[in-house]
């Protein structure tokens, strides 16, 4: 990309900082509705089994939405591309929080994760629409910290929400800020003009491919663990959503006008900047979903612990990001991916080796590594996907950048959903015949006071026993299976340290004029 893009003044500045506030909302949005979901259940009469699509529909829409940004932006520009965006999730907000019912709830969940999924993409294209250069790492940075930092903070700020008021002002919190960016941004952003013309372009059989595809795949994933990957329902899911993505590849691979611009998949470091990408998803995502997990049902932790103890990866994302940013700059950005995801590895990696009894001090330098490596595993990887492409490409390639980033979140809480699920039984019934057995180290594991395993009291039946060693079983058992969840991440992460090398060299500042219009 070429260094033709005008110097930015205030406003364009001021407009960048409201759309990353944007993206921050609609990404804390997830974290801290999933944080007050047994409360959302209780005040709506909502079955168990039901109250999982609250967060589904979300993440639905939001994925089918990402890859469709940048042939929004062809149509509607940056600038009301963000307005109508931020308007739609901030109306959608006040409609979540003022829901009677559970299928009023899920149809507004449906338009505030669309909308949302605009906002991301938009974010990362302003970045290399907005500015020249050399201030690329700049407003990387300031757009990185959002992406990353909204997942780690969402569980205190919900169970801040949820303990302190109701669960209505976890939505209504999107409202004020929401406002201020939908007002303000008309008169802060370029004044391009939409091109109503590029709405005849719109395939609506590709559309409805992508759809199918992405939202099959999305609750194939739900599924999967749960029912099994090769159970009937889950292999007709995926079966649909490989058709589908298929058709819609080979259809847009021939269009004259494609909804998605998968050409630029050909380029080297694009595509391995999002395959990083993916693997980013699977770690961050993954781990912010596990420690919860681990801390709510082991540790007995509530939602507001919790979120303290995560501040952790937040607080050393904010010392980062300005290293990060300023290094971005000056060093060849596959070395700086490669350290990322190296200390990401290492990070993940040492969760894998906590005890049952783990808590803030045992999960805090772990989380500082993760926290660190997370702005090099962003910030780098996202300069080599976008920073060599023409600014024509840049909307569609943001949206495929971004895409694979949910999508390895997707699929990482799947497999770890399904290690969680499929394993921990296992370590239980292994943990009770080594207690049968009379194995020491296996009492010591769940804590049991090794002078009640050596001297059973004689009046207490084998029911008693059982009753008082089941839930000291159960948590050692998930203990274990969260490990290897964790060991399961620090091996994705070491996959993207891999593939590293495979990218093509960074972008240079001197290019030719290459653009497209």
């Amino acid at each position: 990309m070429t260094d033709r893009v005008a110097e930015p003044g205030a406003a364009t500045w001021l407009g960048f900082v409201l759309m990353c506030v944007g993206m921050f909302m609609a990404i804390l949005d997830i974290q801290v509705v999933a944080t007050s979901l047994p409360a959302i259940q209780d005040a709506l009469a909502i079955s168990r089994d039901a109250m999982s699509w609250i967060q589904t529909a979300y993440l639905i829409a939001e994925i089918i939405a990402i890859p469709l940004t940048g042939w929004f932006m062809r149509v509607l520009t940056l600038r009301w591309l963000f307005v109508i965006a931020i308007g739609v999730f901030t109306l959608a907000s006040i409609g979540c929080a003022f829901s009677g019912s559970f299928p009023t709830l899920v149809s507004f969940r449906v338009l505030q994760g669309f909308a949302g999924g605009a906002l991301i993409p938009a974010v990362f294209s302003a970045v290399f629409l907005l500015f020249p250069i050399r201030l690329h790492p700049i407003a990387t940075t300031m757009a990185g910290i959002m992406a990353v930092l909204a997942p780690t903070v969402g569980p205190v700020v919900g169970g801040w929400i949820t303990e302190t008021y109701s669960w209505h002002w976890l939505f209504l919190i999107n409202v004020a800020p929401g406002v201020v960016a939908a007002a303000a941004t008309p008169f802060l952003l370029p004044n391009d003009r939409p091109r109503f013309a590029n709405l005849a372009t719109l395939d609506g059989y590709s559309l409805t491919l992508m759809a199918v595809s992405l939202a099959s795949l999305e609750i194939g994933l739900k599924q999967a663990p749960h029912d099994g990957w090769l159970s009937p329902l889950c292999a007709l899911l995926f079966a649909l959503s490989a058709a589908a993505a298929t058709a819609f590849v080979v259809r847009t691979l021939k269009a004259t006008y494609p909804m998605v611009e998968l050409s630029t998949l050909k380029n080297r470091s694009f595509a391995i900047g999002c395959a990083l990408s993916f693997c980013l998803g699977v770690g961050l995502f993954g781990s912010v979903y596990l420690m919860p997990v681990f801390l709510a049902y082991v540790r007995r932790h509530d939602a507001f612990e919790i979120g303290t103890i995560m501040l952790v990866t937040g607080v050393s994302q904010l010392v980062a990001a300005p290293i990060a940013g300023s290094l971005e700059s000056r060093l060849d950005p596959r070395w700086l991916s490669a350290a990322g995801f190296g200390l990401f590895t290492l990070g993940l990696g040492c969760s894998a080796f906590q005890s049952r009894v783990a808590d803030f001090d045992e999960m805090f330098w772990p989380q500082v590594l993760r926290g660190v490596a997370i702005m090099f595993c962003l910030l780098p990887p996202t300069r080599l996907a976008l920073g060599a492409l023409t600014e024509a490409r840049v909307p569609d390639a943001s949206g495929l950048f971004n895409l694979m980033r949910n999508l390895g979140g997707a699929i990482g809480i799947a497999l770890i959903d399904t290690i969680l699920y499929g394993r921990t039984g296992g370590h239980a019934e292994a943990l009770r015949d080594r207690l049968i057995a009379g194995d020491i180290t296996a009492a010591r594991a769940i804590g049991l006071d090794l002078e009640l395993f050596t001297h059973r009291p004689p009046d207490v039946s084998d029911a008693t026993v059982e009753a008082y060693l089941r839930p000291m079983v159960e948590k050692a058992a998930f203990a274990l299976s969260t490990n290897e969840a964790w060991t399961l991440l620090a091996c994705t992460a070491l996959l993207g340290l891999l593939l590293v090398p495979f990218a093509g060299p960074p972008p240079q500042s001197a290019d030719v004029d290459t653009r497209e219009h």
